[in-house]
Formats: C-alpha cells, structure tokens, sequence
C-alpha cells in the first residue's frame, strides 16, 4: 500500500483533467452509429516477446525470427501489413494463477514488453476488461473488440460471413478456459476528436466460480482487473440477480481495501452486460433498454431491507459511470454445435445488429475512458507500475481473505455460540470471586472454575451451529482455551485479595536484609571483610528495592518497576524462602512428634511399675 501511495505523489503534478465519461452514452442513447474515420488509428508496433513467453499464448505457432510490423519503406502493402501483424498479435499472460497454491503473480517481464514499447509508454492509457462468471463468452466478445480495433475504418469492421473468430482463445464446452489474466500484446494508438493520442488495452481475465477457484482467488482477480481498467465489463447471463450485486459488492470492496486513501470514487466506468436477454418485450435490447432496466435493479426504495440497500449504496459510491447493455441470444448453433468457430453465419441477425451498437460504444475514439487514479491520468509506464504494487498487496497477508457465504455464516454462528458460553462462564466467576468478594481458597476457586467450564462447553454445544462438527470442534477448542486464560485471570485477582500475598514482597525483602545483615556482622566479627562488604550491598539493594516498591504501590507510577520487583520477590519467595520455610516447619514438627511419643513413653513407664506395685 505504501508503493501505491508513492506512485500518486509521484503522479500527482500531473494536469487532472475531467474524464469525458461514458455516461454521456450510457444515459439515453440506444442506436449508437459506428463511427468512420477516413484515416485508421495507428496499431503499436509490439517488439518481439522472448522464447520462454511463447509456451504461454498462441505464439508457438508463430516464427519468433519475424518482425510484427514490416517498415513503411519496405513496400508492402498497408492492408498486407495489417494482416500480417493480426497474425501475429496473440494473448499475453499477465497474471499466472498458481492452482496448487490459490496465489497470483505477475509476469512483470511480459507486462514491460507490452507497456514499455518508445512509442506508447508516455502515453495516457484505455484499459477495457471483461470480467465474470466462467464458459459466459467473455473471450468470444473481445475477439468481436480485436476486429473492431483492426478495422474501424470499415462499415464492415464486424467480419464477412465465413470468416473464423481469431484472437483471444475461447471454445464452446463447460470447461474453462482463460486463467489469471490476459493481455493482448498489440497496444493500439487512437487519436481523439479533441488531437491526442491514447494507448488502448484490452484485457481477458479468468472466469468467476469455476470448480477449482476459492471466493479469494475470484475476488483477486475481478479486484486486480477492476482495479486497473477504466472500463470494467461485467458479463453476465439473461438478468442481474441479487448474488450477482452481492458478488459485486465484495469484490469491489476487495479491491477498494488495498487502493487506501480514498476520497473519490475508486473506480471509473462499469457495464453490466447482460447477455442471452429473453425479455425484449419488456426492455428492449442494447443500451437504452438496459440503462432502464438497471435503474429498477439498483433503485433503493425504503421500503427495501438494509442489506439490500446497503448493495445498492455501496455499488453506487464505487464507480464513476454505471451502464448496462442488453444483449440477446447469438443462436442455438452458437450454443451446441462442437464446431462453431465464430463465423458470422452460424450467429443470429438480432445478436450481430446489437454487437455492431455495443463494441463502439466500448472502443469509439469519441467514448474512450482513459485511466485515472487517484483524479491523476495513467500512462502506459505507470499502469506497470500499479500492476506491480497492487499484486504485492494481494500477495502479502494485510487483507482480509474473502469467504464464502456459508463459511462467514458459519463463523459468526460459532462466534455467537462461543461469546456467549464465555458470557456465561465469566458471570458465574464473578459471584465466587468477583470484585466485592471476599478471598477464597484456590483450591475452591479451581473446583468452581472446572465446574463453570464444563457447564460453559455443555452450553456451547447446545446451540445450533452450521459448518459441520470438525468446524465447530475448532471453536470448542477456542473456548476451552479462552476460559483457560479467563481462569488465570480471575485466580491473579483473588490472590491479591489474600493480605499475606499482598506482603509477600516487602516480607521477602525485609529477610533477604535480616539475612545479609546478620551474614554481613558475623564475617565482620571473624574477618573476612570481603564477604561482610558484599552481604552490605546486597541489604543496601534490597533496602533500595523496597523503597521502590512502597513509592510504587503508592503513587501508581513507575508500575513496571513494581512488577519487576514483584517477579524478584516472587522467585526468591518460591525457590529459597518457601522450601527452607517448608523444611525448618517440617523439621519442627517431626521433633514435637517425636518428643511427644517419648513424653508419653516415659510417663506409661512409672505408672505401670505403680500399679505392679498395689
């Protein structure tokens, strides 16, 4: 977190402008018009990638030898060149998941090749990213974005009939297929209306909720992605039901956690895109249907319940520009045939005359987002950066990890059950030796502690908890524990009660004086100074000590000092003065025992002889 603070103060001198948001368009307009421009933006020119990233992508394929782009001088044709460069462009994995370990890391040299290109690393950066749950047809949509970017030029830019649908990789099957995060190593230079130039990226990112990932490794990735992008595209499937705002809420409050220092919005602009919509007949498709339909979705009315409400206010605080396309279904083709492989034939006119309204609504040079932090402009050299600071956060252990439903509701049921076994162990310890009550002897205090305990743990296991008895043995464990501790505290307490505990320091520092003191007159008395000398320094420090410890007791101050007096006296107490105590006493009575026997012994031994006698 500190790196990110960094990275804005660095930022900071920066101009901050008002980003032209989306929601000029996502507020009203349905028919958005692809827009034409006479001359195409400039692609990025990506350097070749080294021979170790190429198992990761789609570039095995390709020669490692050739250069993306041929040089202007070279003759080639400008269409040729396109073509050859589309070859050759291919996803970049950015962000690998670790399946064994549920951890990510960056693959910083793969993200330097793409961000840190001369002509594109000072350049105010679009990142758009398409995220959600897994087999949505995520990667499917920005393979449609890859054409657009490559052809915006064109009428067409959406393809001919039989052509494949190339790009990121995507396939039909129940299976998933993109992990971690993908980046396309073909950065696009676009000019804006207003004459600047900005670098787009766009971004894959691994399916939600798929069988071998944790909430934590959902909420990282979703987290990281809408952290990093200015357009987030949340794809979902035919209508947005509640767990999907709820899912929505926690990741992006995930991702608000490690951000820090928030004043503004955290994020920039999220569209819901719904896709497989079957209800035209209530909102139509594309944009203007959706906005409505996603004000009556996120609408707080007061007659709601606060968790319901609460979603709604938190989604609203986090993004700039909120917008929600409806998109309908491509086709039973597209759904179940093996084969399919993106051809425009094999998909349904209704989703192709709304995919031609939505890609430029994302890509338009007039509607591009570019990426802000903090109200300060992103270039492509600082989005490396953030990208590098915000995986250290998820690395590290200073967030919270994310649970499941069933996992939270479990430990606050086991909580509950355990705050209030300790309620009841705690009140039952105050009537025996609570702060009015006079001082009991431990061995009561413990018999009365090992009986509220199990009455404590009996409670525990009476209410009803969820998780399953190898989760809830865990919380029994801890309240053993915890009244274990509980009980240490309580017999501390009532030890201070006892007046002779109370005086065990001073006593014990008053004999270790009479001691040194008697020791100090009689190797005085035989000579031996040294020794005399010593057991002086030893009653002076003990004198010394126990003025300390009365001016500490008295005024409250200096209680470390006390204590360390205390813990002195305590050891000298337990390992010298008790056991001589102890042996002297026992030494004593044996011989009154003893003296005793022979007493009686004596006296039988006359009167026996008496009464021979009579």
């Amino acid at each position: 977190m500190a790196e990110v603070r960094r990275l804005r103060s660095r930022n900071h001198f920066k101009p901050s402008h008002k980003n032209r948001m989306v929601d000029e368009g996502l507020s009203g307009v349905e028919d958005v018009p692809i827009f034409q421009q006479k001359q195409k933006p400039p692609l990025a020119k990506t350097e070749e990638l080294e021979d170790e990233l190429l198992p990761r992508t789609m570039a095995s394929k390709l020669s490692k030898n050739a250069s993306l782009t041929p040089s202007p001088d070279e003759g080639i044709h400008e269409d040729e060149a396109v073509t050859e460069e589309e070859q050759k462009a291919h996803p970049i994995q950015i962000v690998l998941a670790n399946e064994d370990e549920h951890s990510f890391e960056l693959d910083a040299a793969a993200l330097e090749k793409i961000l840190l290109q001369d002509h594109v690393k000072d350049l105010n950066v679009v990142v758009v990213s398409v995220a959600g749950a897994f087999r949505k047809g995520k990667s499917f949509l920005l393979d449609f974005m890859l054409r657009y970017m490559h052809n915006q030029q064109n009428h067409s830019w959406i393809g001919g009939d039989d052509e494949p649908l190339t790009g990121f990789t995507w396939r039909g099957g129940c299976e998933r297929e993109t992990t971690g995060i993908q980046i396309w190593s073909e950065v696009f230079v676009v000019d804006k209306p207003d004459g600047s130039k900005v670098a787009v990226l766009l971004v894959d990112t691994q399916g939600a909720f798929d069988s071998q990932s944790t909430i934590k490794d959902c909420a990282t990735v979703f987290a990281l992605s809408t952290m990093t992008s200015s357009v987030q595209v949340y794809n979902l499937s035919q209508n947005i039901q509640e767990d999907d705002l709820q899912h929505l809420q926690l990741f992006t409050e995930y991702g608000r956690l490690a951000m820090e220092e928030i004043y503004l919005k955290p994020f920039q602009s999220l569209m819901f895109l719904i896709r497989d919509w079957s209800y035209p007949y209530e909102h139509n498709y594309g944009l203007k249907g959706g906005n409505n339909f996603l004000d009556k979705r996120l609408q707080v009315k007061q007659n709601q319940h606060e968790e319901l409400q609460n979603v709604r206010k938190h989604i609203h605080s986090c993004f700039s520009s909120i917008g929600c396309f409806l998109l309908p279904h491509p086709g039973l083709k597209v759904a179940t045939n093996p084969y399919f492989d993106g051809r425009l034939k094999d998909i349904d006119d209704d989703f192709k005359r709304e995919l031609a309204k939505l890609v430029p609504l994302l890509l338009d040079p007039e509607r591009l987002v570019e990426k802000e932090i903090g109200g300060n402009k992103v270039t492509c050299r600082d989005l490396l950066e953030y990208f590098k600071a915000y995986i250290k956060i998820y690395q590290g252990e200073e967030l919270p990890h994310p649970k499941s439903m069933l996992q939270a509701t479990a430990e606050a049921n086991n909580l509950t059950a355990v705050a209030g076994a300790k309620d009841m162990y705690g009140k039952s310890m105050e009537q025996i030796c609570g702060g009015d009550k006079p001082y009991i002897a431990p061995a009561d205090l413990e018999r009365c502690h090992e009986e509220f305990r199990t009455h404590s743990v009996r409670y525990f296991r009476s209410v009803k908890k969820m998780g399953g008895d190898e989760f809830c043995q865990r919380y029994q464990n801890q309240l053993e524990s915890e009244l274990d501790e509980a009980y240490t505290n309580f017999s501390k307490h009532n030890d201070g009660k006892n007046i002779f505990y109370a005086a065990r320091t001073p006593a014990t520092l008053f004999a270790v004086m009479f001691v040194t003191y008697v020791v100090s007159g009689v190797t005085g008395f035989i000579g031996l100074s040294t020794l005399a000398s010593l057991a002086n320094l030893v009653m002076g420090i003990a004198l010394l000590s126990l003025c300390a410890w009365a001016y500490v007791k008295y005024s409250g101050e200096f209680r470390e000092v006390g204590t360390m007096i205390d813990e002195v006296a305590e050891t000298l107490w337990v390992q010298v003065l008790k056991p001589l105590s102890e042996h002297y006493m026992e030494d004593n009575v044996r011989q009154t025992v003893v003296n005793s026997i022979k007493a009686s012994l004596t006296e039988q031994g006359p009167q026996h002889t008496k009464l021979k006698t009579h």
